[in-house]
């Protein structure tokens, strides 16, 4: 294999998506990682969710540029070729206001159902993503149940009432807005039960505990898919535990045995469900769910969102969340708000990141750190690629994967602040390459 056949990007914190072919080289010392014949789980692929403030931020920009951000997005020759994204059932906590799809009292048979709010912001946004990239899959989960299935009856805090009838109401809840968003000629193809199920927060939540998760998947949510006939996979998501802090101070344990485990070791609930989604304190469980259940997939659902600045530090921060979950079996990573105005701030107050900022006074796109963060794996990391192994002292830092045409793609960070030394093994060569100081770098071998 010559030099000049791999590709090598890198992005430091002065410049991003530099080419550095030109600085490799065959070396005859000693590899520190080495590309392995071992072969793990499939990658279905990359996204983000659909928010009505990521819209907002999104129509500020001209039309040129946001068709170009549009595309760099979604498209499958852009810059990060998005192939399974999430939305909100009723408002997430970066909705303009809050509202669920049938706030009517007592209409147990949803006959008020409604997703015309859901044509302001929502539809559009995810019509023009589908126009770029037909191919799209989508995901579902709400925030909060309407307010009269709550206890205390509001979008925040609180739990669901579990009373027969309003179990059986919410599964149909479910069913129609699969069956809404269907006449729109948009199909969900996963419903994740609920946001964070151990979330307990001022923003549109609702808390679940795996025993309720269980009961409702098992007797009420997948009866109903099956008797209307929906082929919309159930998920086991999202879930946002278990957080070690809260376990030593509050004495409570609420782990993979908690949520994962006591819904899936049920047989009945079990036949519904396809995967699991995790995210936050789901990354602490994720390898043991993994390991028990190998055979069902895995997502990371919500990508943890920052304070608003953007900040170079946190974008190192973040690609170790990518190279955790996916070491540990992940088959997709999905982003937060892939588009806000500065700061982020959320309807409840609170600034998050995202992947690219619009200032609504000079509606100029701003390419953020964790865009970079999130190109470097999925520009080149495509649908139907498999993980493979790595070995040497690098592979804490890396990710290593392989298409399905064999090409195979390095995905690897220097977390530190000089420039280290990578001699990497790829078949009988042995490659040098110098890593900038704090830096995410891709390297595309062919096959």
């Amino acid at each position: 294999m010559s030099n000049q056949t791999i590709q090598w990007f890198s992005t430091s914190k002065t410049q991003a998506w530099q080419s550095q072919a030109h600085n490799l080289t065959q070396t005859q010392e000693q590899a520190n990682l080495t590309i392995t014949e071992e072969v793990y789980q499939l990658v279905e692929g990359f996204g983000g969710c659909f928010n009505e403030l990521g819209y907002v931020a999104l129509n500020h920009l001209e039309s040129a540029e946001r068709e170009q951000v549009l595309h760099s997005l979604f498209h499958p020759e852009g810059e990060h070729k998005f192939t399974i994204c999430r939305l909100p059932i009723g408002a997430s906590d970066y909705a303009l206001e809050w509202y669920s799809h049938n706030e009517t009292d007592g209409d147990v048979e949803m006959k008020h159902f409604s997703i015309e709010r859901d044509q302001q912001y929502l539809i559009p946004y995810i019509r023009e993503a589908l126009k770029l990239n037909p191919g799209l899959k989508l995901f579902a989960s709400p925030w909060s149940p309407p307010t009269w299935m709550k206890s205390p009856k509001a979008y925040n805090y609180g739990t669901l009432r579990w009373e027969k009838d309003i179990l059986k109401a919410y599964a149909l809840y479910f069913v129609k807005f699969v069956q809404a968003y269907r006449e729109e000629g948009i199909t969900i193809h996963q419903i994740h039960v609920q946001n964070e199920v151990i979330a307990d927060q001022k923003f549109p939540s609702c808390v679940w505990t795996g025993e309720q998760l269980r009961e409702f998947i098992r007797d009420y949510l997948g009866p109903a898919f099956e008797e209307h006939g929906l082929d919309t996979e159930i998920w086991l998501g999202t879930i946002n535990a278990p957080d070690p802090w809260e376990e030593l101070t509050k004495k409570i344990s609420t782990g993979f045995d908690e949520y994962a485990h006591t819904v899936l070791s049920d047989p009945e609930a079990y036949k519904y469900i396809k995967g699991v989604g995790y995210q936050w304190a789901g990354k602490n469980a994720i390898q043991r769910t993994v390991a028990s259940y190998p055979e069902l997939r895995y997502m990371q659902t919500e990508n943890e969102c920052g304070n608003g600045e953007n900040s170079w530090d946190y974008a190192k921060y973040v690609y170790n969340l990518y190279q955790h979950y996916f070491t540990n079996g992940v088959n997709a990573y999905i982003y937060w708000n892939m588009v806000l105005e500065p700061k982020g701030k959320s309807t409840w107050g609170w600034e998050q990141n995202s992947m690219i900022t619009v200032d609504p006074a000079d509606r100029k796109p701003v390419l953020n750190p964790e865009y970079y963060v999130m190109k470097h794996f999925s520009h080149f990391v495509l649908p139907g690629a498999r993980r493979i192994g790595l070995r040497g002292s690098w592979t804490g830092n890396a990710v290593a994967f392989q298409n399905a045409d064999g090409q195979r793609v390095l995905v690897i960070a220097n977390p530190f602040h000089e420039s280290r030394a990578l001699n990497l093994s790829v078949g009988q060569t042995t490659h040098h390459l110098e890593l900038e100081p704090e830096s995410f770098n891709t390297i595309v071998i062919p096959s």
